[in-house]
């Protein structure tokens, strides 16, 4: 195949195709879709991108991302964190101990989840640590028994900070002539965190020690380590590693991760950004395949000029070739063109929307874009092998074109 014969002749045809007005308007009409497909896959997927590691950080920075169970209380619980903090992707390591409890004030109650955790290995990992509204985790004090509560949660309790609240918890219950007593113990509200999440409504944090004396367990003992990993969405391929790191010291644990409490929020956000993706490619597939329209057009239009071309000796490979070049040209333009308006677009999103008066998550709330490379790159691949595609059919008919039959009338 010349294909630089085939590029020549293909760019000519392409230059010229003005001279069939609506074969014209379906190249613009594909390529218009082509544009404004891509831009809308760049921009939809960047933010639903965004949206998703928002939860990441809002979530998974409050609740364990990968907790270790020993059977047996760990003896050189800190030897063990240093020896996870080996493990590609760990970022640390904590004791960690939580229960199911309800949680009373003078107004209402509410189930809440607790955890029991040491503020000074938890201040530079634990990201409800670092946002707190009001007061401090270093409050958390043995035998002082206050407790971090969150925002939505302390709205519904109708607490502020200094006041009382009761925990309730089901695990340490004894039994009394009256029936089966829950553990409980007033705490005092020390302060506040807000992750702008669904989180904010479920959360409590009290010292280590102070939640085994709620749950009745004995004091200082550790038989769970909370680990925090570089990307929580791998917990589910650490987990052999960790496993496999205990058993050879001869330590029997098992693990758990937040998709037990969290998975199915995060495979809904995940199937929706999927679900549009889908729905978005499909502009760019209807808009690739107008080119087929375009293209057979244009191979009724040059028979003629095809079966010249094929008396002077060019092969069906090039004859396709041209046809699949003048095609190609078409998707490339509407390619480069939705590149740049998306990444435009995705770039000053927030500015657009603000300018427009538009406020999309509430006032005060920008959206959260991330733009990821490998997307990109995707979308690219993607949107030329579609486009290719298209152009094989007409280029294949053109390449069948019998040069007698052609020129019978000529």
């Amino acid at each position: 195949m010349n294909l630089k014969l085939s590029l020549y002749i293909g760019f000519r045809y392409w230059k010229a195709r003005k001279n069939n007005g609506f074969a014209s308007f379906i190249t613009v009409f594909s390529v218009t879709g082509i544009l404004l497909g891509v831009a809308a896959l760049i921009v939809v997927s960047s933010v639903m991108n965004g949206l998703e590691g928002q939860l990441k950080q809002r979530i998974l920075g409050a609740v364990p991302q990968l907790t270790v169970h020993a059977k047996a209380p760990l003896s050189d619980w800190k030897a063990q964190i240093e020896k996870l903090k080996t493990l590609p992707g760990v970022i640390g390591a904590t004791p960690s101990v939580s229960t199911q409890a309800m949680v009373q004030s003078a107004n209402n109650i509410r189930a809440v989840q607790v955890y029991g955790i040491y503020p000074g290995y938890e201040d530079h990992l634990l990201s409800a640590a670092k946002r707190t509204s009001s007061g401090n985790f270093d409050a958390l004090k043995s035998k002082q028994y206050n407790v971090f509560l969150g925002g939505e949660l302390a709205r519904l309790l109708d607490v502020s900070p200094g006041d009382k609240v009761r925990l309730l918890s089901g695990d340490g219950v004894v039994y009394s002539p009256l029936g089966p007593m829950p553990s409980q113990r007033k705490f005092t509200l020390a302060g506040v965190f807000e992750m702008g999440s669904q989180v904010d409504a479920s959360l409590a944090y009290i010292h280590y020690e102070d939640a085994q004396r709620l749950m009745r367990q004995p004091p200082g003992e550790v038989k769970q380590l909370r680990l925090y990993l570089t990307d929580p969405f791998s917990a589910a391929e650490l987990a052999p590693k960790v496993k496999a790191l205990f058993a050879s010291q001869g330590i029997e644990v098992s693990t758990t991760d937040w998709r037990q409490s969290y998975g199915d929020l995060f495979s809904a956000v995940k199937m929706e950004k999927n679900m549009m993706s889908l729905m978005l490619s499909l502009i760019i597939a209807v808009a690739a395949f107008n080119i087929v329209s375009a293209l057979v057009m244009m191979v009724v239009d040059k028979t003629t000029d095809v079966a010249v071309l094929k008396t002077q000796g060019l092969t069906t490979s090039n004859i396709m070739g041209i046809f699949m070049i003048q095609g190609s040209l078409n998707a490339v333009i509407g390619l480069i063109s939705g590149l740049a308006v998306g990444v435009l677009l995705t770039t000053y999103l927030n500015e657009i929307t603000q300018a427009l008066g538009l406020s999309i998550l509430g006032a005060g709330q920008s959206l959260p874009v991330l733009l990821e490379t490998d997307q990109l790159m995707t979308i690219i691949v993607g949107t030329l092998v579609v486009s290719l595609a298209a152009t094989i059919y007409p280029a294949m008919r053109a390449s069948s074109v019998d040069p007698a039959n052609a020129l019978r009338y000529e």
